[in-house]
């Protein structure tokens, strides 16, 4: 058995949020929890920032560089008509 220790936001639905990204080894699906709530309902846990691990920034990295090889914008020779088409610009009375 594994343990996480993470804080969670309680909202008003009932519906409970994790702070922190959860671990690799948490696999997507149904798992029992344990919840332990302070006595003091004014304490409010700290919010911990996550940092990026050297896996998940080499991972970053390597999606980058698929991303990259695929050069998804390859076709565009005129990237500002690109936009207007992309976009559906609407033309503004006297900005023509």
């Amino acid at each position: 058995m594994n343990t996480l220790e993470t804080d969670v936001e309680v909202s008003a639905d009932g519906s409970l949020k994790l702070l922190s990204p959860l671990p690799e080894w948490l696999k997507p699906g149904r798992a029992h929890v344990l919840l332990s709530v302070p006595n003091e309902a004014s304490t409010k846990p700290k919010r911990v920032i996550p940092t990026a691990t050297p896996e998940m920034l080499a991972k970053r990295a390597a999606a980058f560089e698929a991303v990259r090889k695929l050069n998804p914008y390859r076709d565009i020779t005129g990237p500002v008509a690109w936009q207007r088409e992309i976009r559906d610009d609407v033309v503004l009375p006297g900005r023509e």
